[in-house]
């Protein structure tokens, strides 16, 4: 591998670097994108199983507004659950915008890598054809050997380039569909909280919910 490296050249160093980040991103992003941890199932009954008992107090709301993205959104709406329904929805809302770049960590970087490693490719044989025509002044065609290091850097840096940027791509565009998502679930959550709490919704859908979620535990 290493005489893989050193056969493309320079340029193959931050082909490298970006490969490195590129996989680091790939897996904290599924480490912390997980469904379980960002929108716990049966959170939104949980919370209104407490509202009914009377048990709904600050230490609850501080723990919902700690442990999930979606429940710091709901905690956000607790708070001014005692407000008219406008009020709770705007400080959902504005929970919800500072949340979003949360989720989206790091992928506008995993974009820029799968942007600029085809282009340190193309650098890369750029590069190595200039290598090859200096090569063919100085030596002439006669000997291919004298044009095989210039011709070699081309290709490895071209094909490192494309290796890094395809699923460099791929997974930024995976994790953006997966976050919008998770976006619209915390939406539909966050009102199905507003409605129930200020009448607007039968309750005994979020009681299905929380029976559910305590016959499958």
């Amino acid at each position: 591998m290493f005489e893989f490296v050193k056969a493309g050249g320079w340029l193959m160093l931050p082909i490298v670097i970006c490969s490195i980040l590129a996989v680091a991103i790939i897996v904290e992003r599924f480490w912390s994108l997980q469904r379980k941890k960002i929108t716990p199932k049966h959170l939104v009954a949980q919370v209104w199983h407490w509202a009914r008992a009377n048990d709904l107090d600050e230490v609850k709301v501080t723990h919902l507004r700690n442990s999930s993205p979606l429940g710091k959104i709901i905690a956000a709406g607790l708070i001014n659950r005692h407000h008219p329904r406008e009020i709770m929805k705007e400080s959902i809302e504005d929970a919800g915008r500072h949340i979003v770049p949360e989720l989206e960590r790091f992928l506008n970087t995993l974009g820029i890598i799968a942007s600029i490693t085809p282009l340190l490719g193309l650098l890369g044989t750029v590069v190595g054809m200039i290598d090859v025509f200096a090569a063919i002044i100085e030596h002439g065609v006669g000997d291919p050997a004298n044009l095989a290091a210039g011709i070699s850097k081309a290709l490895i840096t071209t094909a490192a380039g494309l290796s890094v940027a395809i699923p460099a791509l791929m997974f930024s565009r995976y994790f953006k569909g997966h976050v919008n998502e998770l976006i619209i679930t915390m939406e539909q959550e966050s009102l199905k909280l507003i409605e129930v709490m200020h009448g607007d919704r039968e309750a005994d859908s979020v009681d299905g919910e929380l029976l559910e979620g305590n016959e499958t535990a």
